[in-house]
């Protein structure tokens, strides 16, 4: 293998690590490239050697194994005595055909397997509501699978429930299909409170959309993307997924521009993820970590950076680019959250814990009167410390001082050594108490999600949606 297999071992070596192993892809090493192309399964040990000196050294911990521990009404009755606010998510499982492309939990949508969700989640909340007291419910999401198939079959009353429940002190973000919003379904989403609407648009070429196997065309997405944006709401989201099969550079700039003309206040522009357990992750040409297509996402990314960027859009996360002085949408960054619903996770400071992904027995634990609780993963400090640090890098800016609150701890004496070889790579500003990532940075992180979130994702969600109880995964 030479010198270049050599110098990545260096690079894991005590010491330097984070530098030395960034610098060696950001310089584009060809020794080190070349080998990696030629040699996959090499390239696949080395993924796993990184995943796993990486981990060990942000969390200290030698795996990370969620396991068949259910914790009980007062376990979290009293973790919740040391919450003083949260954040709210609800899963719809739900979709009119599955997408290719898609990772998520979903199954076909059944009004009468509808309706008996609906009765299911409302047991859930009720487990919850004397744990959580009136503690305030400052963020409330909804996701799926595609929450809009429940518009008149369930959605309502859910949240007619939880309003009810809950002291909730937040408007709704909420997820919807493009062909659902029509004006009178929009009057009815604006009616149930929701004041961030995201759609998933996914492309703005009819080839592109016939690949991902979206049911509409170019100028009705659009129709509907206009239809949204006239309803006064407070965000409207779009996602829009880049590096898709075949697709130029023009094409990217194209869409980038015609996503500013509508008039969305955001977009989630990412690239083309493949789980291995969906269809399009199935497809041996399509190596998700081949290093050739790492660069080509790379321009791709600045080419609707560019664009964002001059018609008045910042970076508020990774992916998303908001137009300023719009309340950003976002699902991902709540600091502390309950998850309702079949794949519903929660996290409570010092544990993570994820109801089954199976609807039918989501459904049948709560008809039951359990709790639908799968797996749960207890967090030492070093691992809520390092949850905290790449959740604030993926928001694009964070303040040590809000670390030192958190943690009773100086920011610098946990992350101070990795935060000087990210800084001399380009990769973050440091302006004293607050740390900001910039665009190179923003890159590199979608990289190690690559890395790290879609391995551990395709574990975890990968056996959970063929296991409904698991026992125990090692992600």
């Amino acid at each position: 293998m030479g010198t270049s297999f050599s110098g990545l071992l260096e690079a894991l070596t005590p010491g330097n690590q984070l530098l030395r192993i960034a610098t060696l892809v950001e310089m584009g090493n060809p020794g080190l490239i070349s080998n990696l192309k030629r040699v996959q399964g090499v390239f696949g040990m080395i993924e796993d050697f990184l995943r796993t000196k990486l981990r060990r050294l942000l969390t200290k911990e030698k795996d990370l194994a969620l396991e068949d521990k259910i914790p009980s009404l007062e376990d979290l009755g009293r973790k919740f005595q040391d919450i003083d606010e949260f954040g709210l998510y609800l899963h719809i499982p739900f979709c009119e055909q599955i997408c290719p492309y898609c990772p998520y939990n979903k199954e076909i949508y059944n009004p009468d397997v509808a309706k008996r969700y609906t009765n299911a989640v409302k047991r859930e909340i009720d487990f919850y509501s004397e744990v959580v007291g009136d503690r305030p419910v400052t963020s409330f999401y909804i996701g799926g699978g595609t929450p809009t198939t429940m518009l008149s079959s369930g959605i309502e009353e859910s949240l007619e429930y939880i309003f009810k429940t809950f002291n909730m002190q937040c408007g709704i973000h909420m997820e919807s299909h493009p062909n659902h919003l029509t004006l009178d379904n929009l009057n009815t989403i604006t009616s149930m409170g929701v004041k961030h609407l995201s759609m998933g648009l996914e492309a703005l070429q009819d080839r592109h959309l016939k690949t991902l196997n979206r049911p509409y065309t170019t100028e009705e997405v659009k129709a509907a993307v206009e239809r949204a944006v006239s309803k006064n709401f407070e965000c409207v989201n779009v996602d829009f997924i880049f590096a898709l099969p075949n697709q130029t550079y023009s094409e990217v700039e194209q869409a980038g521009q015609a996503l500013v003309e509508m008039g969305v206040d955001q977009v989630a522009a990412y690239p083309l993820f493949r789980f291995p357990y969906t269809k399009m992750g199935g497809a041996g040409d399509v190596n998700n970590y081949k290093i050739s297509s790492i660069f080509k996402r790379r321009k791709m990314l600045g080419i609707l950076e560019d664009i964002f960027y001059s018609a008045g859009f910042e970076r508020t996360s990774v992916w998303a680019f908001t137009r300023q002085g719009v309340p950003k949408y976002c699902s991902v960054t709540v600091p502390l959250y309950v998850g309702l619903g079949a794949s519903g996770a929660s996290y409570l400071k010092d544990i993570f814990y994820l109801n089954t992904f199976n609807v039918a027995e989501y459904i049948k634990a709560l008809e039951n009167g359990r709790m639908p609780i799968a797996l749960s993963l207890e967090l030492s400090e070093n691992m809520q410390m390092a949850g905290w640090f790449y959740w604030r890098i993926y928001e694009t800016q964070f303040k040590r001082s809000d670390f030192k609150k958190r943690f009773g701890k100086e920011f610098d004496e946990v992350y101070g050594k990795y935060i000087k070889p990210m800084s001399f790579l380009g990769f973050l500003k440091d302006d004293g108490d607050r740390i900001v990532l910039t665009d190179r940075g923003a890159y590199w992180l979608h990289a190690l999600e690559d890395l790290f979130s879609i391995d551990y994702i395709s574990k975890l969600w990968g056996t959970s949606k063929q296991e409904p109880w698991p026992k125990r995964i090692v992600l």
